[in-house]
């Protein structure tokens, strides 16, 4: 305890040398621990986004992109998929149930999705949890859409609210469908996924609005063709399937990825997310070897700063010696006061890796779809600063020993 004390007063006797090693070791802290929160939640949050999902399906491109843009609503789709082979499809045995998809619309920079009424019935996300709602209903007409809460919250939108829907995605726009207008009749509960930033309008809807805009043709958009005579649309962009059993999942892939009616693809979401995260890992090491490289400089720079000290403080440590305290003391005194730094820093810098994160949250929400949870330090996260304070523990050792033999040969022998 008398150490603890003695420790403290020393380092407050050394303010400025001291803050500096401070700085240091939290900003370190808050880059290995922000970045770490950030690459675990954001493959959470990617993970979460469709649950209960077996195949999706859409015209032959690259696996990854064909998620991105299906799910996500990253990235456009070059082609279709024929309302025709969505049907055969959907009707093989085994098939549980099917939700078509038809993107390409925008409304504000928030994208549009064209679906039918097995959308609110089936799709899941998080941990297969089922779409509610807030206020409202699903639509029951060509004229009325869902909204998801990011929508309904940014644009300050109510039930009732008429808007319109343009083509094109993001803020770009080439044509405002403006003899469309949609009436809001349900807001969707947040999810944390893209359905937060999705308009939901009925698959019909997106023919009629495209219905006779053939001079707008080469503009970004795949689904402007007439609509048949039943009212059923004639290409949507891909769908989602679900089956009684997965036996069924890898026939039935296998059979679309050699459909002979059209080239169409079938991916399952969590082998794609894989292999995504495998892309990516490289971009994942960089940045832990960036924010270990910051670690490594400070924890250098506390060294250097108690090494630089350490021949200002023999005089301090004669005196401690000619008051009874023996080397073992000014080793304890010199490897408790590094302690208290690393200690001292790591806290610091996870106090201020929570408010970058509550600070970068609404941004990574808005801008990537990555939801961040602020919840207590994991498992990992918590090995991770104990292994930071114990580092910077073991580096004030050096420093430490120094002392031990410096209060040796500076002599003062203590009487017994």
């Amino acid at each position: 305890m008398i150490l603890l004390k003695l420790a403290s007063k020393s380092l407050l006797n050394r303010k400025a040398s001291v803050l500096l090693s401070l700085i240091t070791i939290a900003i370190s802290v808050m880059l290995l621990l922000t970045i770490e929160r950030v690459r675990v939640q954001a493959k959470e949050s990617f993970a979460a986004t469709v649950s209960g999902t077996d195949l999706i399906v859409g015209a032959r491109t690259g696996d990854i992109q064909l998620l991105l843009s299906s799910v996500f609503r990253i990235g456009h789709m070059n082609n279709g998929v024929s309302w025709q082979s969505y049907q055969d499809i959907s009707n093989k045995k085994g098939v549980k149930w099917a939700i078509p998809l038809s993107l390409g619309d925008a409304h504000k920079g928030f994208a549009v999705l064209g679906t039918d009424l097995s959308y609110f019935e089936h799709f899941k996300y998080a941990k297969k949890q089922s779409l509610g709602f807030k206020e409202g209903h699903a639509f029951s007409h060509e004229n009325e859409v869902v909204i998801g809460s990011d929508v309904a919250n940014t644009l300050g939108y109510t039930l009732g609210d008429e808007i319109i829907v343009a083509h094109g995605m993001g803020n770009t726009s080439f044509h405002h469908h403006d003899e469309n207008p949609l009436v809001i009749v349900g807001i969707l509960t947040p999810t944390g996924t893209p359905v937060d930033k999705t308009l939901h309008v009925p698959l019909i809807a997106i023919e009629q609005m495209h219905q006779g805009k053939s001079d707008h043709a080469h503009h970004e958009h795949h689904h402007d063709e007439e609509v048949d005579l039943i009212g059923e649309p004639t290409q949507i962009s891909a769908f989602l399937l679900g089956f009684d059993s997965p036996l069924y999942t890898l026939q039935i892939r296998r059979n679309i990825n050699n459909y002979k009616a059209e080239a169409l693809m079938a991916i399952m979401p969590g082998v794609t997310l894989r292999e995504l995260w495998g892309m990516l890992s490289i971009i994942e090491k960089l940045l832990l070897l960036f924010s270990g490289a910051v670690l490594t400089v400070s924890l250098l720079g506390m060294l250097t700063t108690l090494l630089a000290n350490l021949s200002q403080r023999r005089r301090e440590l004669a005196i401690l010696r000619s008051v009874g305290a023996k080397p073992w003391h000014i080793f304890s005194l010199m490897s408790l006061e590094s302690l208290l730094i690393s200690f001292s820093g790591t806290v610091i810098g996870v106090v201020m890796s929570y408010l970058l994160l509550v600070i970068a949250q609404p941004l990574l929400q808005a801008y990537s779809g990555v939801s961040i949870h602020l919840t207590l330090l994991s498992y990992y996260e918590l090995l991770l600063a104990t292994g930071i304070i114990t580092a910077g523990w073991l580096v004030g050792l050096l420093p430490a020993i120094r002392a031990y033999f410096y209060s040796l040969h500076d002599g003062m022998s203590i009487k017994t």
